[in-house]
């Protein structure tokens, strides 16, 4: 697993995926060099987005890039959403496993950037789903969440494999990347 200064990607199990991110209320130097990691670790890690919790840090923020440029938000919040998209979706935190999920097509997200400074994104498509992906993770869902009853008893066996790596902090290299599209 991707290590940089004591943040590594975390896995399914861990308890810090699952807990309700804290909003940041003064940006600092850390908070600039957390998201400066989290990029390198998201490129690294053939990932498009990445949040705080998946590298052990309970604060509101993502790192993404679709290929169109990195975007670094702190305190992200989805604020309209429009239309209605399924896709199949991966997750750096849950490798191995793949989830139809269905989220809307487009997002007016707020949010700050690394200096503070408020600013709005319009999100059609993949970036749309991306930031969503993301957010959720802000608020403790994963897309095992988003699983149907039939989807969730073919991970199941996957899903109990990577709670015990987690458990171990060891995850081989062969099974990191696992579908498409890696948030």
């Amino acid at each position: 697993m991707e290590e940089r200064a004591g943040l590594r990607i975390r896995l399914l199990g861990d308890p810090v995926l699952r807990k309700k991110s804290k909003q940041v209320s003064r940006i600092t130097a850390r908070h600039r060099d957390i998201l400066s990691k989290m990029s390198r670790m998201m490129y690294d890690s053939g990932g498009i987005g990445l949040a705080a919790p998946q590298v052990g840090v309970s604060e509101s923020m993502i790192v993404v890039d679709i290929g169109n440029g990195l975007y670094k938000l702190i305190n992200p919040r989805i604020v309209k959403r429009e239309g209605a998209k399924s896709r199949e979706e991966g997750c750096l935190s849950v490798p191995g496993v793949c989830i139809k999920v269905k989220r809307a097509n487009k997002v007016l997200v707020h949010a700050q950037d690394d200096e503070g400074k408020s600013i709005e994104i319009k999100a059609e498509d993949l970036l749309a789903c991306v930031f969503q992906h993301e957010i959720d993770h802000l608020k403790g869902k994963l897309i095992v969440d988003h699983a149907s009853f039939l989807d969730k008893i073919r991970i199941k066996k996957r899903v109990e494999e990577i709670k015990r790596q987690a458990r171990n902090e060891k995850l081989p290299e062969s099974e990191t990347k696992s579908c498409k599209l890696q948030l």
